[in-house]
């Protein structure tokens, strides 16, 4: 038997405790409002982007430690202007030289300051792009997705593996009026090979770091080693995706990377993460250094994704994020075999 079909509306009535009660339409039928499957997804994302920070008192640390800085540097820049003084007036052709010498050395502490500045600027720049991309992907602003690809653009604008890419995105239709759409295009053609890049830079230094950890006789050599990889890969990573930092620079993504290191570290262990140990108590069995080794170079690959994640201009949404099993999936065998 055939029921015409009947209109009604879709209200929200709140009951007494403030919760929705379920929808009841004509004929029998409730309509239950259900949660949204990617509240979890933003508010972990939210987290690992870094939620605001309460804000603290004064920081004194900081004051005595800039202070006692520019009381050192100027103590120093007294001393080297007595020495030079003290030479001319003592020995004119020493002096001379000095005077030069110093002229050299305040040109080239000025040039490390000004690379040391562009390198903070630019990776503060990437870190505010990758928070506009996620807030734009959230609020589906078609104008801030332009602006954004246009800045995804100039940023890769000097990379000629890209030019593909850039001539694609300048020649999107102007019809398109999804901002998501447009930043997942912008991901697509311009992203693809610095992340192939950056997978295959974590994934031959987690294996270096395996291997020569497993070989090596002396556990301080595995420490040091580790911590070198470590810090080559944080600063290939941040080149490959346009960082080139500086010393301060690469402090700014260090702390960054060992920031969401510790939120996602629990999360992003799961996958993948079982089979390794699995595979590294299983070598541990033929050989305690053999275990250790893998250990290490799964711990060096996590590093390397937390790098990736932290430098990345934009959060992977139509590309997959890379896991522990694409970049330490054989990390068991290729050791073993070596």
């Amino acid at each position: 038997m055939s029921h015409k079909p009947r209109a009604f509306r879709i209200e929200t009535p709140v009951g007494d405790g403030g919760a929705p009660e379920p929808l009841r339409a004509q004929g029998g039928v409730d309509v239950t409002e259900t949660a949204d499957p990617f509240a979890i997804d933003a508010a972990v994302a939210a987290v690992a982007e870094g939620a605001p920070r309460r804000r603290r008192g004064f920081d004194w640390l900081s004051l005595f430690l800039s202070a006692a800085g520019g009381l050192i540097l100027m103590a120093l820049l007294l001393a080297v202007e007595n020495f030079v003084w003290r030479l001319l007036q003592d020995n004119p052709p020493l002096g001379y030289v000095a005077l030069g010498l110093a002229a050299l050395a305040a040109i080239g502490l000025v040039g490390f300051l000004l690379r040391e500045a562009i390198s903070v600027m630019r990776a503060a720049r990437i870190e505010k792009l990758a928070a506009r991309v996620a807030a734009a992907r959230l609020s589906d602003d078609l104008a801030e997705g332009r602006r954004l690809a246009r800045d995804l653009v100039a940023l890769y604008a000097r990379r000629p593996e890209t030019a593909r890419g850039r001539a694609r995105l300048e020649n999107i239709d102007a019809d398109l009026v999804d901002a998501r759409a447009r930043l997942a295009i912008a991901e697509r053609e311009l992203l693809a090979t610095p992340d192939a890049e950056a997978r295959a830079a974590v994934a031959a230094a987690a294996s270096r770091v395996a291997l020569v950890t497993t070989i090596s006789p002396r556990a301080l050599v595995d420490v040091l080693f580790v911590l070198t990889a470590s810090v080559a890969l944080v600063r290939r990573v941040s080149e490959i995706y346009g960082g080139r930092p500086g010393l301060l620079g690469f402090a700014r993504v260090a702390r960054h990377v060992l920031s969401h290191l510790t939120v996602t570290g629990g999360i992003a262990i799961g996958e993948g993460f079982a089979q390794q140990v699995l595979g590294a108590g299983v070598a541990a069995r033929l050989s305690a250094k053999l275990g250790e080794g893998v250990i290490n170079g799964m711990l060096t690959a996590r590093v390397g994704l937390s790098a990736i994640a932290v430098c990345r201009p934009m959060g992977f949404d139509a590309l997959p994020a890379p896991t522990l099993s694409d970049v330490a999936g054989s990390l068991v065998k290729s050791v073993a075999r070596a």
